[in-house]
């Protein structure tokens, strides 16, 4: 680092852009295949019908974030076309021509992206509550301050996203910590491989490793998420001490980071909550000849340039500093706090937010198996089974790495044995179901009747678990499951939109 410039985090920046832009990519992606069944006009969680509430209500309207969608009225149409410019910004981006230009047009094509998807979190409502949405939202924030290649990245912006990866990483450090006694004992990595939200293809493997490897796993958990991410600020010794050793431990620390994510994306489907801390991880690594220097080395800098930097572009992001200063005492204090909060969001611009994941551990996974039926007398019938792309359901089928796409109606079937089964979204969801709603249908790997209309639909709870090396050899199974409980129906629609029992 050289004063204001990070002179020599060229690689960090372009690493930072270029990712951050790809999960924007990712995450509009992911809206234009499923938020029209999951929240539009016929959706599960109708976003029209939370708009018109907003405005009607004024502690509605206080609760609902920022969106384009308060000014400009919802329909299906304009949400594809808000996601197809986000994807049209995100490809640009992610191939760097706007880092051509000056600082200023990198800066508003992130900050479109930012407010384009808080338009759409916003309205999103349980099915956008995951924590990596607002990860997302400040990581785009951030990103947009980062300039462009003309000159070097600010280093007020750079410890930023120090600053976001130690929340980040210590967070769920401390959530662990504070959380279950599987995470004090060094048992949660005995269960969660099994029991995680979306299993990989490596997910059963990784479970029947040893339980002393484990205990490692967690322990190395442990060291990587509360002691580690500590040392990312190490280059700004670099300031004040010679040689290039605070810099080597900052990326030391980036690369345990990195290396303990990659375990967790090999072992899981988390959507792009490891890519993005993998790609915030590399703003720790400075590789020193890379990119533009701060200072030219045959004359000092113009009165307009300071170490390399425009003096508007140096006041913009100094600017920004200060207002992560003054957004940040709250998430500060709940990493200290004895009751700490998980991804939480303590503005309504979702920046400086708290982060964490996983403060305790189920111990025996639960699937909610969805039914359907053309037979007329639900008693005497023959079910046939919903098969979804991401979630477990046939026994003999491979798990399927889906991450860094996020599978939301695959991910909201794994929190319904945990919390109500009945949810409203749920409901429809079933009513869809008998209608054979095409769009609904398109969320599922397959459709048992082939477009066609069931009569009857049910909902079963299954305990499962992963089959042993014995077990898989008898019939190459990856699961069993057992304990077949009725959670909902047999249901049928009574007349368009509405079930029966």
């Amino acid at each position: 680092m050289d004063g204001f410039a990070a002179v020599d985090f060229e690689f960090a920046r372009q690493m930072l852009q270029r990712g951050i832009a790809a999960l924007y990519l990712v995450a509009f992606i992911s809206t234009l295949n499923q938020f029209r069944p999951l929240l539009g006009e016929r959706g599960m969680l109708p976003a029209p019908e939370l708009l018109d509430w907003a405005r009607t209500s004024e502690r509605a309207a206080r609760l609902l974030r920022p969106t384009v969608f308060r000014w400009v009225r919802y329909t299906d149409r304009r949400l594809v076309g808000l996601c197809i410019g986000g994807i049209v910004v995100s490809a640009i981006l992610v191939c760097g021509i706007p880092q051509l230009a000056p600082p200023w047009v990198p800066m508003i094509a992130f900050l479109i992206l930012w407010g384009a998807y808080m338009s759409i979190v916003s309205i999103g409502q349980t099915f956008y509550s995951f924590g990596w949405e607002m990860l997302l939202l400040e990581a785009g924030f951030l990103a947009a301050f980062l300039g462009s290649d003309a000159q070097p990245p600010p280093t007020v912006v750079i410890v930023l996203f120090w600053w976001l990866l130690l929340r980040l990483e210590f967070g769920a450090g401390m959530i662990k910590i504070r959380g279950g006694s599987e995470w004090r004992d060094l048992t949660a990595l005995t269960y969660h491989h099994e029991t995680q939200p979306m299993p990989g293809p490596l997910s059963r493997q990784a479970h029947l490793l040893p339980r002393w490897f484990h205990k490692g796993e967690v322990i190395g958990n442990h060291f990587a998420q509360l002691v580690v991410p500590w040392f990312l600020f190490a280059p700004i010794l670099g300031l004040w001490v010679p040689g290039r050793v605070p810099a080597v431990v900052g990326a030391v620390a980036a690369a345990i980071v990195i290396a303990t994510q990659l375990w967790l994306v090999a072992t899981g489907n988390f959507a792009w909550l490891n890519w993005a801390t993998i790609v915030i991880a590399f703003s720790a690594i400075g590789i020193p000849g890379i990119g533009t220097p701060a200072r030219p080395p045959e004359a000092s800098s113009p009165p307009w340039r300071i170490d390399g930097l425009p003096l508007y572009w140096l006041i913009a992001t100094s600017a920004v500093g200060m207002l992560f200063v003054l957004l940040s005492w709250p998430a500060l204090r709940n990493l200290f706090a004895r009751r700490q909060l998980m991804n939480a969001s303590f503005n309504r611009w979702q920046l400086a937010n708290a982060y964490g994941a996983f403060g305790t551990v189920t111990r025996e996974r639960i699937e909610i198996v969805v039914e359907g039926t053309v037979d007329g007398d639900p008693d005497a019938a023959t079910w046939v089974e919903y098969t979804f792309k991401g979630k477990p359901g046939e026994i003999h089928r491979i798990p399927r790495q889906f991450a860094p796409y996020h599978l939301r109606l695959d991910w909201l079937m794994w929190f319904l044995p945990l919390g109500h089964p009945l949810e409203d979204w749920f409901t429809v969801f079933l009513v869809r179901l008998l209608e054979a709603d095409p769009r609904t249908l398109r969320l599922l790997a397959a459709d048992p009747f082939d477009g066609a209309r069931p009569r009857w639909v049910r909902a079963v709870s299954y305990r499962y678990r992963f089959t042993t090396r014995a077990e898989f050899r008898e019939d190459h199974a990856r699961w069993r499951r057992d304990r077949a409980r009725p959670v909902m129906g047999p249901v049928a629609l009574r007349e368009p939109g509405r079930m029966d029992r």
